[in-house]
């Protein structure tokens, strides 16, 4: 049995956290996939205040030519937050913070779509005491149609001197 105070919660770490300098630009990230529900639409709902029927309304959705229900292009940008996979993990106590994200939504997503979402590291731009981490983002379908394309960035600490 391990001594308990031999414990220190301030090293536990899901993988070991790299600086700014160890980033590589063509590093990818993928985040797992996740199947879109219904009730992925309700709680988008809820949080957005979202009431366009196009995304909450079966009948309406297909009588405008859908199969069922269509996500918002905020709801399918959620499945590429970075959070969900190792990414944070990874630069550790050095990220500062988002600053930046857009991203285009290329093809409709409804509920029972699987999602694949992937970021990889697009640039690396060291400014003084920071940097910025610009990751590209991607998301495709259960078919492997692409449904966005997007550009986040994060302000990391510089390894100090």
């Amino acid at each position: 049995m391990t001594d308990p105070a031999a414990f220190d919660p301030a090293r536990h770490r899901v993988v070991e956290p790299r600086a700014f300098e160890d980033l590589v630009v063509g590093e990818t990230f993928d985040l797992p996939s996740r199947t879109v529900t219904e009730a992925n639409f309700a709680a988008f709902q809820v949080v957005s205040g979202d009431n366009h029927p196009i995304h909450y309304d079966v009948e309406y959705c297909r009588r405008q030519g859908h199969p069922g229900l269509l996500a918002h292009g905020l709801q399918v940008l959620c499945f590429s937050a970075s959070g969900a996979g190792l990414f944070p993990h990874v630069i550790g106590e050095a990220l500062l913070g988002f600053i930046e994200q857009s991203s285009r939504f290329l093809k409709p997503v409804h509920a029972g779509d699987t999602l694949y979402p992937r970021l990889t590291i697009a640039a690396l731009t060291p400014q003084r005491s920071t940097g910025i981490v610009t990751v590209a983002s991607s998301i495709h379908n259960q078919r492997g149609e692409q449904v966005l394309v997007g550009e986040q960035k994060y302000l990391m600490r510089l390894r100090p001197a």
